[in-house]
């Protein structure tokens, strides 16, 4: 088959574009042809002749920007004209996405998020109009939805939240809709009557990943630890869900100068730097100035398989050398990180965060110390010090860990599910 794609961006480190990329990993692995449309592209290896670039679809295009700082952010007094032109921008879309499924003769269509959240109305519209005026066969990949973000998506003006609950998310005869969590699935059932395929986000467990190699040997020195050192790895941005302050909580309450935290994300999404001085405070107020190392600087976070820029290491080298991650969140779509950790064979300390990971991933058998509502009890540090000092423990939970991790969230799984999801 022709598959077209069509995603506001593809590359860099969001969610959406790191699972997209697997998605067409798999789907070329089972034959198919894979276009992109896309308004931005960062690192993609594909052709001129298989990447359309469309910059009105990029979440930072201007239209897009005025159009979200117009309906939520800085909303206008009177909304007529930005719904005038919400409604001409996506006509103007709807007739790309038509003329480029008819120019590269798309099979069956893939909405990445653009159809799940009103991150960008426009494109949203757009699709929805090109969908219905070709009838054709469609999957939306829905990660995440507008009532999972409290008033994000609530808008002043009656018009705008009338798209929100019309457009999001696509209803339509032909489509078929994917999630990424059990919630998710059982919510689009009960609001709207909407039968869908759970797929989760996967990896490849067939490549070697989270490996000790000559290019990363210096990995820990270039950080600043010294031999000896006991580095635990935050494998995430720094972003308030995330739970970092649990983690260098963890630290404190260990009480030992050699065990580091190393977080390895930038705090660029975290609004204002608020959460960012909230973790520098508490660092100078526990005195960990020495066990807490800021790593964006060292390792590139722009995908889980590896980098391509200035930055010297990847977070595979990041993982090969972690004696344990911390994943504490108080919230996730899916939990990327875990699973990476699963694959790198590295033993994970986790908080239960809603909605998703007890139905999902911890009722499948994993081996980790799991809180409860980030709660570091004494039970939970003693099981997390054994794991940390014990290395044949260690070991042993991360074998045991990366074989149930395979059976559930491989690329096998995946191209089940997308076969499923191609039988229209």
């Amino acid at each position: 088959m022709r598959i077209g794609i069509i995603i506001g961006r593809i590359g860099g480190v969001d969610g959406v574009a790191l699972e997209t990329e697997k998605w067409i990993e798999v789907f070329q692995r089972m034959g198919h042809e894979i276009f992109i449309l896309s308004g931005q592209f960062e690192e993609v290896e594909l052709d001129d002749s298989h990447a359309t670039l469309y910059p009105v679809l990029s979440f930072f295009s201007p239209e897009c920007e005025w159009e979200q700082n117009g309906a939520f952010f800085d909303p206008v007094k009177d909304p007529t004209a930005l719904l005038e032109d919400i409604e001409q921008v996506s006509n103007n879309i709807a007739t790309r996405i038509k003329s480029w499924i008819g120019e590269k003769k798309i099979d069956v269509l893939l909405s990445e998020n653009a159809s799940a959240l009103p991150s960008h109305l426009s494109m949203a519209l757009g699709i929805w109009k090109a969908v219905e005026d070709t009838g054709i066969q469609t999957i939306t990949h829905d990660h995440d939805f507008y009532w999972e973000r409290g008033d994000r998506y609530v808008s002043p003006h009656a018009g705008i939240n009338e798209i929100v609950k019309k457009y999001f998310p696509l209803d339509l005869p032909n489509v078929k809709h994917a999630v990424i969590n059990t919630h998710a699935s059982n919510t689009l059932k009960e609001r709207f009557g909407m039968d869908s395929v759970n797929v989760p986000n996967v990896m490849d467990f067939d490549i070697p990943y989270g490996e000790k190699r000559l290019e990363n040997v210096a990995l820990l020195k270039d950080l600043g630890l010294d031999e000896g050192d006991i580095p635990l790895f935050q494998v995430t941005r720094i972003v308030g869900r995330k739970g970092i302050e649990v983690a260098i909580d963890l630290i404190h309450k260990l009480e030992d100068k050699r065990v580091k935290l190393i977080i390895t994300g930038n705090h660029n999404d975290d609004e204002g730097g608020k959460y960012y001085r909230k973790l520098i405070n508490q660092i100078h107020d526990l005195r960990l100035v020495d066990q807490v190392v800021f790593a964006e600087g060292v390792i590139q976070n722009h995908s889980w398989k590896g980098h391509h820029g200035s930055v010297k290491y990847s977070l595979s080298d990041a993982y090969a050398h972690a004696n344990a991650c911390t994943y504490f969140s108080t919230y996730e779509g899916f939990g990327n990180a875990f699973v990476e950790s699963v694959l790198a064979k590295t033993p994970i300390f986790v908080n239960n965060y809603e909605p998703v990971y007890m139905p999902d991933i911890g009722s499948k058998g994993f081996k980790t110390v799991m809180l409860t509502d980030n709660e570091l009890t004494e039970e939970a540090i003693s099981g997390m010090k054994e794991i940390i000092y014990n290395e044949q423990l260690n070991k042993e939970v991360a074998e045991h860990n990366f074989e149930i991790g395979k059976k559930h969230f491989s690329y096998d799984v995946l191209q089940e599910k997308l076969e499923e999801l191609l039988k229209f």
